[in-house]
């Protein structure tokens, strides 16, 4: 049984996020000690669910080993999550990695967050074969989305969408002065969709000491640990995207206290909101200390404030999305069913092509020179064959294909092992 625990934009709050996410890598293993045959965690900004395939752990001990792992009360964890079970796992992680389940609907990042998730499950030894096939199909169907559909198009991405959000206290994005907190593949995102807005005068600074590199494979100024408080106060825009698991911009960077009095000299070159600073936020967990928002003359945007100027949907393309999502769902169902049966219909089929060939062998022996026998038995095989292997995939699709096996075993004594298909059931 495949089973999903979820909690989202649309069920926790964000400081629950934040807490789920601390600690991602150790979700998995734990649910895999516990008794589950595969586990994949996918831990983003906006998000945090666990992939299961189980047979022995039910809902419930499954919630208590994600409290566990994450160290979080279960009584904290009641109301902010959701449980998707069985045939509904594959649309909803389809729909995940389409990038309808978004903040931004069809945001691009959330493809390549679900495809590290199950890298990581790989590295970790807690996938499994049912897992490995939901995580490949997704990145399939999300790949048909983005093909076939304007969804991305008509969506934004986090980066880009916080910077349509500071244009309003942004008149000249040159005479910016930025301060870029972050080295990793989100900061190079950010880099990228600041010089398309016009910004020029933009340095980085790196809490693992990676900015001299990232600096200098982008062609922009590094800041170093020691200069990192001078240049975060005279900056007009800082961006923080990193890893950390613990603030790394404060009211201590910024020379400042939450009542709003400066402790060191105003900063210069802010153009933003007649000398304000703006800090955008897009850390998860939070890389910003919320005490930031209270001090005089900084305004601070965060993922949470971010979420709730998100664009409404287009309906158009976000409904295309759902079809070809939902059919992605529906034929990997159906693959999956076909699977449970294929071990019976692959015996059915060596069993009566046995009988068949002894028969042959002795119609040869009595004389049947020219094949005619041979051809008409074999042509009466087919027949035979046709309806219980069409009636095998039937059951199996409305998820009783134990009743073909069950039926084989009754009426031949046959009793498949598990892994026994071979491209012969389809030839």
């Amino acid at each position: 049984m495949l089973l999903c625990v979820t909690a989202s934009h649309k069920t926790a709050s964000f400081d629950l996020l934040e807490r789920l996410s601390r600690h991602p890598d150790t979700v998995a293993p734990t649910l895999v000690e516990a008794g589950a045959q595969g586990a994949v965690v996918l831990a983003t900004c906006n998000r945090f669910e666990a992939y299961v395939e189980t047979d022995g752990l039910d809902t419930d001990a499954v919630l208590d080993v994600v409290a566990q792992a994450t160290g979080i009360p279960s009584a904290d964890l009641d109301g902010s999550y959701r449980v998707v079970e069985d045939r509904r796992v594959a649309e909803h992680l389809f729909a995940v990695a389409s990038g309808l389940e978004s903040v931004v609907s069809g945001e691009g990042e959330i493809a390549g967050q679900v495809r590290r998730a199950l890298t990581g499950a790989r590295k970790q030894g807690t996938t499994s074969p049912a897992l490995e096939r939901l995580f490949q199909r997704a990145s399939q169907a999300q790949r048909k989305v983005k093909n076939v559909t304007a969804l991305q198009r008509a969506g934004r991405s986090l980066v880009r969408l916080s910077l349509e959000l500071a244009d309003s206290r942004i008149a000249d994005w040159a005479a910016e002065r930025v301060l870029l907190v972050g080295t990793g593949a989100y900061a190079a995102v950010t880099l990228a969709t600041l010089r398309e807005r016009g910004a020029v005068d933009i340095s980085v600074y790196s809490p693992s000491g990676r900015a001299e590199l990232f600096a200098k494979k982008h062609g922009i100024r590094a800041v170093l640990a020691d200069d990192y408080a001078t240049v975060a106060q005279r900056s007009s825009l800082l961006i923080t995207c990193t890893t950390a698991t613990e603030p790394v911009l404060g009211p201590v960077q910024l020379q400042r206290t939450a009542g709003g009095a400066s402790t060191g000299s105003a900063p210069t070159g802010c153009p933003v909101s007649h000398g304000s600073q703006l800090v955008i936020d897009l850390g998860m967990p939070r890389n910003v200390d919320p005490a930031v928002a209270h001090l005089e003359g900084v305004a601070l945007l965060d993922l949470e404030t971010i979420r709730l100027h998100a664009p409404l949907e287009e309906l158009q393309a976000t409904d295309a999305a759902r079809a070809i999502v939902h059919e992605a769902a529906e034929d990997f169902h159906a693959v999956g069913s076909r699977a449970t049966v294929t071990p019976g219909v692959v015996a059915l089929r060596t069993h009566i092509f046995g009988l068949l060939e002894a028969e042959i062998e002795r119609a040869r022996n009595r004389g049947d020179e020219n094949g005619r026998v041979e051809q008409a038995m074999r042509h009466l095989a087919g027949v035979l064959l046709h309806t219980p292997t069409t009636r095998a995939h039937e059951l199996a699709a409305d998820g009783r294909g134990g009743e073909f096996l069950s039926a084989l075993e009754t009426l031949y004594g046959l009793v498949p092992a598990a892994g026994e298909a071979t491209e012969s059931e389809t030839a």
